[in-house]
């Protein structure tokens, strides 16, 4: 399981950030246990009214998210699944969607918490996306990751000029 080994993280006074969340809408019933999960673990640690912003898939997860990045969020988390099919496409897609977000989150500084899940079957999808049964919740992981590191980059001062 892929899940094996993540680390507890404890996350101290974060409700004042501003999180956004932006989610594709390809394969309903897994983006909503992923944007469910999301908004549950938000919730948890106290941030009530993140932004959550939909998208027709997850090659366009990454310029909203290089937007956002720029209008003074704190962290984002994208959301969304890429199903191998039967053509390249499903590799094209994933590495768009894996370096974009990449980009994003060095480029700008803003945390980007990664929740696309890349999977061969919709079975595997389903059992990571937080619904009932499903073995991970990778939306909430998403989350954590993206507030955690946002926290981090508050401990870390402006270099003397």
């Amino acid at each position: 399981m892929s899940g094996k080994g993540a680390p507890e993280l404890t996350i101290r006074e974060c409700a004042d950030l501003r999180v956004a969340v932006v989610a594709a809408q390809w394969h309903e019933p897994v983006m909503t246990g992923l944007v469910e999960g999301a908004l549950r673990a938000l919730g948890e640690l106290g941030i009530h009214e993140p932004t959550l912003l939909r998208v027709p898939g997850s090659f366009e997860l990454p310029v909203v998210a290089k937007v956002l990045a720029g209008r003074g969020y704190d962290a984002i988390v994208a959301l969304g699944v890429v199903i191998r099919g039967g053509t390249p496409h499903f590799d094209y897609v994933c590495h768009g969607v894996t370096e974009g977000l990449t980009r994003v989150a060095v480029d700008t500084g803003v945390p980007v918490g990664f929740g696309v899940l890349t999977c061969d079957t919709e079975e595997q999808a389903l059992d990571r996306a937080g619904l009932p049964g499903s073995a991970e919740d990778k939306g909430h992981e998403a989350v954590t990751a993206a507030v955690a590191t946002a926290a981090v980059l508050r401990t870390v001062s402006e270099p003397w000029r």
